[in-house]
């Protein structure tokens, strides 16, 4: 076995965030938002990745707003003519996320939201997830992650990105004695994670980032 590198710890990301440019006063404000209430959103260091890989990236498609962080990390990385398509069924949330997105001077044009369950809308061929995407976001329910990708996967480009939050969760998909209930989707996040990586139509990874991201390119 080799031995492992270095590890980082608080103060080496402090340090690579006291190198990175400030984040604006809408992230910031929906990183307010989202504390108090336990809304889900990527960490920062995760929206950093989001908006590198979104550059370039014209059509992407979200699994899960909630706040509408990652969406906006991604908008921001993407070329001025990108679009986003996100679902979620939380009105309540996205119509938050329309606002901040405004105040970021991203035009409602860009950005498509569709307030349905994604599994729903996938199956139902909601018009504007036709497709074809250039990059697929997931972040909604751990226990769907395969499934939302068997649905979208028809409807990537050649080349597409696929990222996914969450595939540590925690730390429990590393320890076969986490709870795997179906609640917690641990061992579901498991499958999917083990699936990507090893399928043949995929070169993909897992960075130790925020709470995992698993990044895999459709070959």
């Amino acid at each position: 076995m080799k031995p492992r590198g270095y590890v980082p710890d608080g103060t080496d990301l402090d340090y690579i965030e006291s190198l990175s440019p400030p984040v604006g006063p809408v992230l910031q404000a929906i990183e307010t938002a989202a504390e108090p209430l336990g809304v889900p959103i990527v960490d920062r260091a995760s929206g950093r990745v989001l908006s590198i890989l979104a550059a370039g990236r014209r059509r992407i498609v979200e699994c899960g707003t909630a706040y509408g962080y990652s969406t906006t990390w991604m908008a921001l990385g993407q070329p001025a003519d990108g679009t986003i398509v996100t679902i979620d069924p939380d009105t309540t949330r996205t119509d938050l996320a329309r606002g901040w997105w405004r105040q970021a001077g991203i035009a409602d044009e860009r950005i498509t939201i569709v307030s349905r369950p994604a599994l729903a809308a996938l199956a139902d061929g909601e018009p504007a997830l036709a497709g074809p995407f250039d990059m697929v976001f997931i972040d909604a329910l751990k226990d769907e992650y395969a499934a939302y990708l068997a649905a979208l996967l028809p409807r990537l480009a050649h080349g597409a990105l696929v990222v996914a939050d969450n595939v540590l969760w925690g730390g429990a998909t590393a320890r076969p004695d986490a709870p795997s209930g179906p609640s917690r989707g641990t061992q579901e996040l498991r499958d999917f994670a083990a699936g990507v990586l090893a399928d043949p139509a995929f070169s993909a990874t897992i960075l130790p980032v925020g709470d995992g991201l698993l990044i895999a390119v459709l070959r």
